[in-house]
């Protein structure tokens, strides 16, 4: 009897090990996007974000992307103003989305900035790289933040599966192969003019 009991409490504790090294790895699996630097820079046209990301594709979105599905990564900043009366006031809150996808025919890769940018690679390293190091971005016009005013900024990119086709959107939602995110960043900045 005892012999039984310390078996099946060996196997209980294996079990319970198993299920937490399993989902550890899934969470970790979530968040493999990782911010190296982020900063805002003050120019002419206004305020831009400047970002480094990294990150690889797993081998799910791999073959995705080369069977036809494009992937969407979104980069999303909030930059806010502290307020010690009530709750901090969201001065700016911007979103840019960058579309890479892969062609059969032609055997090249092309990333999109969303309304704007299309460009050609033809590998698979290169047309993330756009994705890793994207243009600087104006996300706040010039008189949007006050000068000598310091501000928090947050930051964070995600693999937005919102914007794949419906049936596609279930399956991602179910699998760990389609959650790759970013931790927000959060920094502050003090406005300034040039």
């Amino acid at each position: 009897m005892k012999r039984k009991l310390s078996f099946s409490l060996y196997w209980l504790c294996a079990t319970l090990l198993l299920a937490f090294a399993l989902q550890h790895t899934v969470t970790h699996a979530a968040e493999n996007i990782e911010i190296e630097q982020a900063h805002l820079e003050d120019s002419s046209e206004g305020y831009r974000l400047s970002a480094t990301f990294a990150f690889d594709l797993n081998r799910g979105l791999e073959d995705a992307l080369t069977r036809g599905i494009p992937l969407y990564f979104t980069t999303e900043i909030e930059i806010t103003k502290p307020r010690w009366y009530w709750f901090d006031a969201k001065e700016i809150v911007r979103a840019q989305t960058i579309r890479i996808s892969y062609n059969v025919l032609t055997r090249q890769y092309s990333a999109a900035i969303t309304g704007s940018l299309q460009q050609s690679f033809s590998t698979l390293d290169d047309a993330l790289s756009m994705i890793r190091r994207p243009n600087r971005w104006v996300v706040a016009d010039r008189n949007a933040l006050k000068t000598g005013q310091t501000y928090d900024v947050a930051i964070r990119m995600q693999l937005d599966v919102a914007h794949l086709p419906k049936p596609f959107q279930v399956h991602a939602l179910n699998s760990s192969d389609w959650r790759l995110s970013s931790h927000w960043k959060h920094f502050t900045y003090t406005a300034e003019r040039q």
